[in-house]
């Protein structure tokens, strides 16, 4: 794996046609977590991804879609139409430097746009393959039993996020409680509306501090974040190579 840390010349002598462009968010997560934890998660997404497929890694962007939180101080949102065209253009480039196979990875689970990003880049250039790590569809619930955080009741702001920012960077996490129990009614508005009308915090989630210790608490975002990361990244380099090969090769001999 290399990333944008090393050298032109190290890329270039180390043949690597596959890059790994992340895409991370800054915004609310409750009055209480930082607001670039999706960065992070990021950040470890194309780090796993990179190691399994021998890629080259890009920095994170560190801006998304986060319509929901918008009405919350510090949250930047950015339309999906300018995101696409920006990754269309991060494509593009790499294209004419010969890399053809392409990972795209977000830490933002409001990345709605990126499903129809992907189908249409493959579309649009028949010479080149995108692809997200979707394949492995048991990873959550595979982590989720691995960490013991079964009945999580989480989307966004809960027990998860106060987990993953102890192990991330547990020096800026004021642990206090946080989060409310959303009604369930609330969500068949959750993908179209300001969480500012739909929560009490930010958060949909609830937090208590009682209940866990700061090291038990960490252990569990690492074990959770660990155990999800690594079953995405089982197989992915036989998807990635079957998906560029059917592509390329077997259309053309059709």
């Amino acid at each position: 794996m290399l990333n944008y840390t090393n050298t032109t010349k190290e890329l270039f002598e180390s043949g690597i046609d596959t890059a790994i462009i992340s895409i991370g968010a800054t915004e609310q997560f409750g009055p209480y977590l930082p607001m670039h934890l999706d960065n992070l998660i990021a950040e470890r997404y194309a780090e796993v991804y990179g190691r399994a497929l021998d890629a080259y890694v890009l920095p994170t962007i560190p801006f998304n879609t986060s319509e929901e939180h918008a009405n919350y101080k510090g949250t930047v949102t950015i339309s999906p139409s300018l995101i696409m065209t920006m990754l269309e253009e991060i494509i593009n480039a790499l294209t004419r430097q010969g890399f053809k196979k392409f990972v795209i990875c977000s830490g933002h689970g409001g990345s709605y746009w990126e499903g129809a990003f992907i189908k249409h880049i493959n579309y649009k250039y028949p010479e080149i393959i995108v692809i997200y790590p979707h394949h492995n569809h048991d990873a959550w619930s595979v982590a989720i039993q691995a960490a013991e955080l079964e009945g999580l009741d989480e989307m966004h702001g809960g027990l998860l996020s106060v987990c993953t920012a102890m192990w991330l960077f547990p020096g800026e996490v004021k642990l206090e409680s946080m989060g409310s129990k959303i009604p369930s009614e609330n969500r068949k508005y959750a993908d179209f509306m300001g969480w500012d009308k739909l929560t009490a915090d930010g958060c949909w989630g609830e937090f208590d501090p009682a209940l866990y210790t700061p090291e038990e608490l960490a252990v569990k975002g690492k074990i959770f974040w660990n155990t999800f990361m690594e079953r995405k990244a089982e197989g992915l380099k036989e998807l990635l190579e079957d998906a560029y090969n059917r592509k390329i090769h077997v259309s053309k001999n059709l």
